[in-house]
C-alpha cells in the first residue's frame, strides 16, 4: 500500500504517559490509605474546593433553578435521543435458554451491575453531554446505584447545568470531586458506602490513567486516551466541511489526534490550506488547543483506492470516523475498526457528541480494534446457568471423569464418579483417562 503524507504527526497519543502513571498511582495509594480525609485534601489542592463533597438535594434543586429554560429543553432533547437509543440496545440484548441434549438445559441472563461510577468532566469545558451519555445509559441498563462526580469550580461548586443534567438522567449521588480523587472516591466507595463495580466516562489523561490502574478491581468502560477524529474524503467531499470537522475535534486539547485520509491529493491540500485560518477563528483557549493538536498530532494522508483507505483506517482504529465519500453503503459494509461511524457530510462528530443518540464515550488509542463504545451492555454481566436431570448424568458424568483424569485432576473426576455411583449403582462405566 502506498501512502503519501502531505502532513505527518510529530507525536503520538502515548507521549508523556510514564510520568502521568507514576503520579496517578501515588495519589490512588494515598487516598486508599487515607480515605475521605485524604480525598478532601486533594479536592482542596487540585479543585480549590473545601465545601461539601456530597451535593445535597437542596443544592441540586437550587442548581436547576439557575438553568435557563431553553438550555433545559436542549438537555432534555439530548437525553431523549440517548435514552431511546439505549433502550433499543437493551431490548436487543436477549437472554438465552437451550436444551443441549436430553435433560441438560443451559442459558444465560443479563444482570446489571449494582453500582456504577460516572465521571463527568467539568473543568476546562463543562461536559453536559457526558452526563447524559453515562448516567442515562446506566439507568436504562437497570443499575441500582449510580454515583456521579464532577469537578467543582472554586467558590461555586459543580456547574448548575451539569447538576441539572445528572438529576434529570437519574444519578443517585453526586460528588463534588474532580480528577484522580473523584475516580478514587467512586472506586473505593468513599462518601457513599457504595464502591463502584464499574467506572465510566471521559476525562483528562490523569482520569484515564486512574481508570486503567484500577481496572481489575473494578470494571471500566474502556482504556481511554485523548479524543481522536479521522475523516476519509474523496473528490466528492466539501473541503470546508472536512476542515471544520477536523478543527471541531482539535479544540478538545493539545494532544488530540486529527487525521485525514484523502482519495484526492488536491482535496488534501485544500483541507490543509483551510485548517489554520479556521483555528484562528476560535476563542483563545480553544485556539491554543487546536493549534497544538494540529501542529503535533495532525496528519493528512493520500491513498489511491478506497480499499487502501479502509486498510489504513482500520490500522488506526480511530475513535470517531467520518466518511465523506460516494457509495456510503460500501463503506459501512467494509470498515470495521472504529468507535463510532459517521456516514456522509449530513452528520458529524459534534452531532454524536451532543445529541443524536449513539453514545459518545468511545475507544481511543487503537482500542476500537477489540471493543466498541459505552452501551447498555457495558453495565450488564452476561452470566450463565445450567440444570440437569439425573439421566443426563449418564453421558456427562462419564465424559467428565475421563477428561478430568486425562488432565490429572482426580478430584474433578471423583465429583462425576460419586454421582454415577449414586444414580446408576447397577451399571459399570469405563471412567479411566486415556492418552
Amino acid at each position: 500500500m502506498t501512502i503519501r503524507y502531505l502532513k505527518r504527526a510529530e507525536k503520538t497519543a502515548t507521549t508523556g504517559e510514564d510520568d502521568v502513571r507514576a503520579t496517578v498511582q501515588s495519589i490512588l495509594n494515598e487516598i486508599e490509605a487515607g480515605g475521605e480525609n485524604k480525598a478532601r485534601e486533594y479536592a482542596a489542592k487540585f479543585d480549590k474546593w473545601e465545601g461539601d463533597i456530597v451535593v445535597s438535594a437542596e443544592d441540586r434543586q437550587a442548581a436547576a433553578a439557575r438553568v435557563p429554560q431553553r438550555l433545559k429543553d436542549d438537555i432534555r432533547f439530548s437525553h431523549d435521543q440517548v435514552r431511546k437509543f439505549a433502550e433499543a440496545q437493551r431490548d436487543a440484548l436477549g437472554e438465552a435458554e437451550v436444551e443441549l441434549m436430553p435433560g441438560l438445559i443451559a442459558g444465560h441472563r443479563n444482570i446489571p451491575v449494582k453500582t456504577a461510577g460516572c465521571y463527568v468532566p467539568g473543568g476546562r469545558y463543562s461536559h453536559v453531554a457526558s452526563a447524559v451519555m453515562s448516567v442515562t445509559t446506566a439507568k436504562v441498563a437497570g443499575v441500582e446505584q449510580i454515583v456521579a462526580c464532577s469537578p467543582p469550580r472554586p467558590g461555586e461548586g459543580i456547574n448548575p447545568a451539569i447538576l441539572y443534567t445528572l438529576d434529570l438522567c437519574g444519578a443517585d449521588t453526586v460528588l463534588a470531586l474532580g480528577g484522580v480523587q473523584g475516580i478514587a472516591a467512586m472506586a473505593f466507595g468513599l462518601f457513599t458506602g457504595h464502591p463502584a463495580d464499574i467506572l465510566v466516562g471521559p476525562g483528562n489523561q490523569f482520569v484515564a490513567e486512574a481508570k486503567r490502574i484500577l481496572f481489575g478491581r473494578v470494571g471500566i468502560d474502556m482504556f481511554a486516551g485523548p479524543s481522536e477524529v479521522m475523516v476519509i474524503a474523496d473528490e466528492t467531499a466539501d473541503p470546508e466541511i472536512v476542515a471544520w470537522d477536523i478543527v471541531g475535534q482539535a479544540e478538545h486539547g493539545y494532544n488530540t489526534p486529527a487525521w485525514v485520509i484523502a482519495l484526492s491529493e488536491s482535496l488534501g491540500h485544500k483541507v490543509m490550506d483551510l485548517v489554520p485560518g479556521m483555528i484562528a477563528e476560535l476563542p483563545e483557549l480553544n485556539r491554543v488547543n487546536a493549534e497544538a493538536a494540529w501542529r503535533d498530532f495532525g496528519e493528512v494522508m493520500v491513498v489511491d483506492s478506497r480499499e487502501e483507505a479502509v486498510k489504513l483506517s482500520d490500522d488506526y482504529a480511530s475513535e470517531h470516523l467520518e466518511v465523506h465519500c460516494a457509495d456510503l453503503d460500501w463503506w459501512l459494509a467494509n470498515l470495521r475498526n472504529y468507535g463510532s461511524l459517521f456516514l456522509g457530510e449530513e452528520t458529524t462528530v459534534a452531532f454524536g457528541d451532543k445529541t443524536s443518540g449513539p453514545n459518545h464515550i468511545l475507544p481511543t488509542k487503537g482500542a476500537a480494534k477489540y471493543t466498541g463504545g459505552l452501551s447498555v451492555g457495558k453495565f450488564m454481566k452476561t452470566v450463565t446457568w445450567q440444570r440437569m436431570t439425573r439421566e443426563a448424568n449418564r453421558s456427562i458424568g462419564q465424559v467428565t471423569a475421563r477428561i478430568s483424569r486425562l488432565e490429572g485432576m482426580e478430584g474433578h473426576a471423583k465429583t462425576a464418579d460419586v454421582r454415577l455411583e449414586k444414580w446408576f449403582p447397577e451399571e459399570e462405566f469405563d471412567l479411566r483417562g486415556s492418552g
